[in-house]
């Protein structure tokens, strides 16, 4: 498959400049992009690497410099970009509707509507409702009494334990875990055991949940995920958390037991929330914050423990001066300890001095 520059800009409304008759076979990011490949470069500060570019066109921001190479001007590079990827790569158009496979194992006592496909080797327990337009993946299991939404897609081998809800428009990532044992226990008689697994996890709409991640059960209530939120891999949420709407929780986040947070919070990656905290509304934790108390609302923390972005900061300038700082301070000691040994031998001095001078008293 191949294109003209000028067929390229046309496709995704972009101005042109250069060679339009140019013929593109292809595009790549700007690391591995080859002649007769297109480009991206999304700001001004990636125009060095434009020396050591190997591809023919690139598309760049409107007014971007060029030094010589032939381009499509766009308003959103990266909409522009992804369109020409997929005149490329087409992305597989999804398959028709199979419907329930015999290789499934389905409950009698579940409700499934018309028009959800369930893969080979998908198990759906006893008392599951699933909505219209949902997707069920080879290997998923979903327990007893769960309720899907519509238009739900759940990859292989995620698991939803017993009286999971997860609502309409949710994506579950392969190997995600929603409904398993809170981490609770009481020390009793020297054994540790499990407390009340009474509760549930709840997703609300357009929640998406990565490969990877666990959601844990409620002690007697629900864990709940609030509508929009994007959960990355590999990230863990405890028992009794609450979520707010719209977060995003980067990969390998953990937050522990019964913490909550408000709307549109960011938690970058390796962040970590002690339990019984509150993050406040459009907060946002940096990568590695060790969070250990609540977070007032539009807050920016970083470091462990986390403290505000700025005092942050500033621990972060003076530890990086500590090295200039030790040896100034070396320094320092070896000019005071020559005054203090000057000081001892002018003492000494002084005191030779008046043991020579004769006794007053005595001619006298």
């Amino acid at each position: 498959m191949q294109a003209t520059l000028a067929e390229l800009a046309l496709r995704v409304d972009g101005s042109l400049v250069g060679d339009g008759n140019l013929v593109i076979v292809g595009a790549a990011p700007l690391r591995d992009a080859q002649p007769g490949q297109i480009t991206l470069v999304n700001g001004h500060e990636k125009n060095c690497n434009l020396s050591a570019c190997r591809a023919s066109a690139v598309v760049t921001p409107k007014g971007f410099a060029l030094r010589g190479l032939s381009a499509i001007q766009v308003d959103d590079v990266h909409r522009a970009f992804a369109a020409i990827v997929s005149y490329f790569r087409p992305p597989r158009k999804k398959p028709a509707r199979i419907g329930v496979s015999p290789l499934a194992v389905v409950s009698p006592t579940a409700q499934l509507a018309d028009d959800v496909d369930v893969y080979p080797f998908a198990t759906i327990g006893d008392d599951v409702v699933i909505g219209p337009g949902t997707t069920i993946h080879s290997s998923v299991h979903i327990m007893a009494g769960s309720q899907i939404g519509c238009d739900v897609v759940i990859f292989p081998n995620a698991v939803l334990y017993e009286d999971t809800i997860v609502g309409p428009r949710c994506v579950i990532h392969a190997g995600a875990v929603l409904g398993a044992y809170g981490f609770g226990y009481s020390l009793v008689d020297g054994r540790h055991q499990l407390s009340a697994q009474l509760g549930n996890v709840v997703l609300g709409a357009d929640v998406e949940i990565g490969a990877g991640s666990t959601i844990d059960r409620g002690t007697y209530g629900p864990t709940v995920i609030g509508e929009g939120t994007k959960i990355d891999d590999l990230v863990m949420v405890a028992h009794n958390c609450r979520i707010g709407r719209h977060n995003m929780l980067c990969s390998q986040v953990g937050i522990a037991g019964s913490s909550t947070t408000g709307d549109y919070v960011v938690v970058a990656g390796q962040g970590g929330v002690r339990d019984h905290v509150h993050i406040g509304a459009g907060a946002v934790l940096g990568a590695k914050c060790g969070v250990s108390n609540d977070v007032p609302e539009g807050t920016r923390m970083l470091g462990i423990p986390a403290t505000p972005e700025r005092d942050q900061k500033l621990k972060m300038a003076a530890y990086s001066k500590l090295p200039e700082m030790r040896r100034q301070l070396k320094k320092l000691q070896a000019t005071v300890d020559k005054l203090v040994a000057a000081a001892a031998a002018a003492q000494q001095h002084d005191a030779a001095t008046d043991d020579d001078r004769p006794d007053r008293r005595a001619v006298a």
